[in-house]
């Protein structure tokens, strides 16, 4: 899986946005504010991964544990499917 093309994620001051580009931005009106981890959630979702890679990829980046890294990934890969952002 992964994000969809057209979208771009951007630091604005402290936090992150996503917006679509090109033929995107007729299909999806707005952007998505995201936090710290969300864009690194994001990030490794912008290249062919696995859920389980992602979690993986978590446990090595932040300091939680293995149940919450698979709570929060799935629950942010749920909100992209339901927006129609994951291919």
């Amino acid at each position: 899986m992964k994000i969809k093309e057209n979208f771009m994620l951007r630091k604005v001051a402290d936090s992150y946005v996503v917006v679509p580009v090109g033929s995107a931005v007729a299909s999806f009106n707005g952007m998505i504010n995201l936090n710290e981890a969300g864009a690194f959630l994001w990030q490794l979702l912008e290249n062919d991964t696995t859920e389980a890679e992602v979690v993986k990829n978590m446990l090595e980046h932040y300091d939680v544990s293995e149940e919450l890294a698979k709570t929060d990934v799935e629950k942010f890969i749920a909100q992209l499917r339901d927006a129609e952002l994951l291919d």
